[in-house]
C-alpha cells in the first residue's frame, strides 16, 4: 500500500479490501454489517479458545 505506492497504493488497497469485505458478505447471505451475528460462524466442537461457547447458537426444534 503505502510504503509501495504511496496514496495511490493505500486507495488501491483499500478498494481491495472492500471488495473482499462484499464478497465475505454476500457468501454469508448478509447485505449489511448489522446483519452479521454469531448464527454465520462456524466453531469446531473441539475448539478450546477464549470464544469456544461463543458459536453459533443452538437452534431450538
Amino acid at each position: 500500500g503505502l510504503g509501495a505506492m504511496g496514496e495511490a497504493g493505500v486507495t488501491k488497497a483499500l478498494e481491495i479490501l472492500q471488495r473482499e469485505f462484499d464478497l465475505t458478505m454476500a457468501f454469508c447471505g448478509r447485505r449489511r454489517v448489522e446483519e452479521v451475528d454469531r448464527d454465520i460462524l462456524l466453531v469446531p466442537e473441539d475448539f478450546e479458545g477464549r470464544w469456544k461457547d461463543w458459536g453459533p447458537r443452538k437452534r431450538r426444534s
